[in-house]
């Protein structure tokens, strides 16, 4: 018989993901999407044991909400498997919407699903998972890859690769590595990612062929955060009070006022609601005075950054400079760069990124993720 392209695909799993053949019993994180839906079913399909686990997150109208609770209740009945659910909406009020307000009131743009991903996902999934004792993994539905280091790799740098190694999705276009920096090593060696090797094209294709519920479900656009609030804006106009300051020019001049730079990032053109003789962009944020500095577009290039409370996920962490390629945000290409440790204190330690190529609008708050 001719295997599908999933099937070899996911085969390996069987041998270097459980602890033995005979006890192949896994939990799935279900949002109600296709994605997990269509991780689900194929993991089923591949022999393993599977149930289902939703995270209550919100409560309301989006994906990770109300709505995504009965899409996913539905595909676990449609599939004949168990599902369970975890009210998780006060960790995540607290991990999440608590450090993403506090963020912007001092003035940091903050990535929220990085957020999720470390301190309520992974590790709630991980944890009941571990309760139970009887699933050997987890797996998700998200576009990257988990490979284990089988031999003692090291790298042209003389840095050692960990056990476990995180990798871009196949499909660059949908790769969510970017998202996993912050994983451990205990939770990549109970983690299956069986779209990591798809092409999105693929994944509807596949939902269609097991004839899921959620193979035409439009795909989420926004943050659950935008989804449950109906904007950002609304998100942060509900947790934040305004507070009315001025617009400053870098050289000094004031050129307007805001009403909380909440209401900003590095970056930003749109909204300034200034005039000047050319196009002005937001240069920095300045909480405790609270002032919004603006500049022209090449005052926004730089080619250094301090980065702070790093996760070395699949190196051990290095004493010396090394070579890398730095993406600073979700959407933008890898640009090579040098990674130099330099200690702050006795305790802690922080690395400059030194890149090869000077970036517009490196924001305080995103991450900096590194291959």
């Amino acid at each position: 018989m001719i295997k599908s392209i999933t099937e070899k695909k996911l085969e390996n799993y069987s041998s270097t993901n459980s602890k033995s053949k005979n006890q192949k019993k896994l939990v799935v994180g279900l949002s109600g999407g296709v994605d997990s839906s269509l991780s689900a079913a194929l993991l089923i399909e591949n022999g393993w044991d599977v149930e289902g686990l939703t995270l209550w997150l919100m409560k309301g109208q989006g994906s990770c909400c109300s709505e995504g609770l009965v899409d996913a209740a539905g595909l676990c009945e449609d599939l004949g498997i168990k599902h369970h659910i975890i009210d998780s909406r006060n960790l995540f009020s607290e991990k999440v919407i608590k450090e993403t307000t506090g963020g912007y009131e001092v003035g940091i743009t903050p990535l929220p699903c990085s957020m999720c991903n470390k301190n309520v996902k992974f590790e709630e999934m991980l944890n009941w998972a571990k309760d139970q004792h009887e699933f050997t993994n987890i797996a998700t539905g998200h576009y990257a890859r988990v490979k284990k280091n089988n031999i003692s790799l090291s790298h042209s740098n003389n840095f050692k690769y960990k056990d476990y190694l995180l990798l871009r999705g196949v499909d660059l276009n949908k790769d969510q590595s970017y998202f996993l920096y912050s994983l451990s090593q205990e939770v990549l060696s109970r983690l299956i990612l069986p779209l990591g090797e798809l092409k999105k094209e693929d994944t509807r294709k596949e939902a269609a062929r097991l004839g899921l519920r959620t193979a035409k479900k439009p795909e989420s656009q926004d943050l659950c955060l935008v989804e449950h609030y109906g904007s950002m804006l609304n998100f942060i106009d509900k947790h934040i009070e305004t507070k009315v300051g001025e617009i400053k020019h870098i050289n000094g001049q004031i050129l307007g006022s805001h009403n909380g730079i909440q209401h900003y990032t590095v970056g930003q053109r749109k909204g300034l609601g200034i005039a000047w003789s050319e196009p002005l962009y937001v240069k920095k944020l300045d909480h405790l005075k609270n002032i919004v500095y603006v500049a022209s577009i090449s005052d926004l290039l730089e080619r250094e950054a301090f980065i702070k409370e790093l996760n070395w996920v699949s190196i051990e962490e290095p004493n010396f400079p090394i070579e890398v390629e730095a993406q600073i945000r979700y959407r933008s290409k890898p640009i090579k760069s040098k990674l130099i440790p330099q200690r702050e204190d006795n305790f802690n330690k922080r690395f400059k990124l030194v890149l090869d190529e000077p970036q517009s609008s490196i924001t305080p708050g995103q991450a900096a993720v590194f291959l």
